[in-house]
C-alpha cells in the first residue's frame, strides 16, 4: 500500500492522515477485486451498492467505449444528446406514471438537493412562501451536502456536528424503530401542527441506508403519502440506495405501488461505472416550479448516460428477480441464525441486503483484515457488518461472504 495515499489523500469518513491503511486495488473483474498484496477478494459491497453487475462487464464496457468514440462530455445547457434522451425515456417508463420530467445531476446528494429546491420553489410560486421546512423520519440519511445533511438524523446521524448551522426541520419517529402505528400518529401530529410551514416529506422507502441499515413496513409509505396529501405536503422518495432491484422490487416503492411527487435516483443507475443521478417529478410540480436554477457542469454526462442505458437494459433483460430472491434466501439461511449469537444484537434481511448489527462497535481495521484473509471485501461501520453484493454473484461466492462474516463474529 502506497504510504503517499495514507499521508496525503483524504478518504471518506476518516481522518487525514488516515489511521487505517487503504487497500490498493490493481484491477477488478466480475465480482472480484485484485489487491496489491496479491489477495483476490469478493466485493460484497458492490462498491457502495452501485456495481450491481460486477466489474469489467463486456456490455457496459462496450456502451461506454462506443460513446467515448463520439464524445465524452458536452454541456447540457442549450444542448442535448441521444444518450440523455434514451435514458430519460427509460426512467419515465420504469417509474410511476405520474413522473414525467427528468432532471439529471452528477451525484445522489445533488439529486436530493434538486428535489428539495423543487419542493421549495413549487410552494413559493404557488404563493405559499411560508412552506420552507421539511419533515422526515429519524435514522435517515440523504447525503453529505448541506441541504441533504439537514434532512439526515440530526442527533444520531453522521452529521450531528453541523446541527448548529444547518436549517432546522421536523423529525418524527421512524417505523423502523417504533411500530408503524406509533410512527404514523407522530407524523400526523407533526403535520397537523406544522403543515403551514412544511414543503415536503422526504423518505428512504422501506430501507434506511447509511443512517443505520434499518427496514420498515412498506405500508408506512402508503399511509404517510395519504397524510401528506391531506395536509398539503409534497412527498419525496429517495431511492438512491434502494433503486434498480436491490430490495427485490425494481424500486422499493413498488412494494405498495406508491407514487411520489418527486423521486431521487443514483448509485446503481450506471451499474457503478460513472457518477450520475436523476430527480424525477410530475407535470404538476414542474409546471409550477418553472425555471429551476440548478445546473451541474457534468449534468447528463454522455458517458454516464450511455452506460446507464446499458446497465438498466442489462438488468431488465436478466432474471434479476430470481437472482435477488436467491440471494435473499441464502441470507436467511446463513445470516439469520446469527441472531442467536450473544455478540449479535439483530439481523436484518431484505432482497440483496444482509445486515448483522453487533452489540458492540466494530474494530474496522481488524475486521477488514480478517475479512480479506477470508477472501472478502466488506466495509463495516459503527456496529454494522453488512453486505449488499452484485446481483450476478454465484451461490459459492455468496457462501464465501457469509462464512467470512461468521468467522469475524
Amino acid at each position: 500500500m502506497d504510504t503517499f495515499d495514507q499521508q496525503y489523500i483524504w478518504h471518506p469518513y476518516t481522518k487525514a492522515p488516515n489511521p487505517i491503511k487503504s487497500h490498493q486495488v490493481l484491477s477488478a473483474e466480475g465480482v472480484y477485486l485484485n489487491l496489491d498484496n496479491g489477495k483476490r477478494v469478493i466485493d460484497g459491497m458492490s462498491s457502495w451498492w452501485s456495481a450491481i453487475h460486477g466489474y469489467n462487464h463486456p456490455v457496459l464496457n462496450t456502451a461506454i467505449t462506443q460513446q467515448l468514440a463520439k464524445m465524452s462530455h458536452v454541456m447540457f445547457g442549450g444542448l442535448t444528446h441521444q444518450s440523455a434522451i434514451d435514458l430519460a425515456k427509460i426512467l419515465v417508463e420504469v417509474t410511476p406514471d405520474n413522473l414525467t420530467k427528468v432532471f439529471f445531476t452528477d451525484s445522489g446528494s445533488v439529486a436530493v438537493e434538486s428535489a428539495l429546491k423543487m419542493a421549495l420553489q413549487y410552494w413559493h410560486n404557488k404563493g405559499e412562501k411560508n412552506k420552507q421546512k421539511f419533515i422526515t423520519i429519524r435514522a435517515g440519511y440523504h447525503g453529505d451536502t448541506f441541504g441533504a445533511m439537514s434532512v439526515c438524523d440530526p442527533e444520531n446521524g453522521m452529521h450531528h456536528l453541523f446541527s448548529g448551522v444547518l436549517p432546522k426541520h421536523y423529525f418524527v419517529k421512524s417505523p423502523s424503530i417504533v411500530s408503524m402505528e406509533e410512527a404514523l400518529v407522530d407524523l400526523e401530529v407533526a403535520l397537523k401542527q406544522n403543515s403551514d410551514s412544511i414543503a415536503a416529506m422526504i423518505l428512504e422507502p422501506v430501507v434506511q441506508g447509511a443512517g443505520g441499515m434499518r427496514i420498515y413496513n412498506p405500508q408506512y409509505l402508503t399511509k404517510a403519502k395519504v397524510l401528506c396529501e391531506q395536509y398539503k405536503v409534497l412527498f419525496i422518495l429517495d431511492e438512491i440506495a434502494t433503486g434498480f432491484g436491490r430490495t427485490g422490487e425494481l424500486f422499493a416503492m413498488d412494494y405498495v405501488d406508491c407514487e411520489p411527487d418527486i423521486l431521487c435516483l443514483g448509485k446503481a443507475l450506471t451499474g457503478g461505472y460513472m457518477t450520475l443521478a436523476a430527480t424525477l417529478t410530475s407535470d404538476k410540480i414542474s409546471s409550477a416550479v418553472g425555471t429551476l436554477m440548478h445546473g451541474p457542469t457534468f449534468m447528463a454526462n454522455p458517458l454516464a448516460c450511455a452506460v446507464a442505458n446499458a446497465s438498466i437494459n442489462l438488468l431488465l433483460n436478466s432474471p434479476w428477480q430470481d437472482n435477488i430472491a436467491r440471494i435473499e434466501k441464502h441470507f436467511y439461511s446463513e445470516l439469520l441464525p446469527l441472531k442467536n449469537n450473544n455478540k449479535v444484537a439483530d439481523v436484518r434481511i431484505l432482497g440483496a441486503i444482509g445486515v448483522v448489527e453487533m452489540v458492540d462497535d466494530i474494530d474496522v481495521e481488524k475486521t477488514q483484515n480478517q475479512l480479506i484473509e477470508n477472501g472478502v471485501w466488506l466495509r463495516p461501520y459503527g456496529k454494522l457488518l453488512y453486505t449488499m453484493p452484485p446481483f450476478n454473484m454465484t451461490d459459492d461466492e455468496l457462501l464465501t461472504i457469509t462464512n467470512a462474516i461468521k468467522v469475524v463474529i
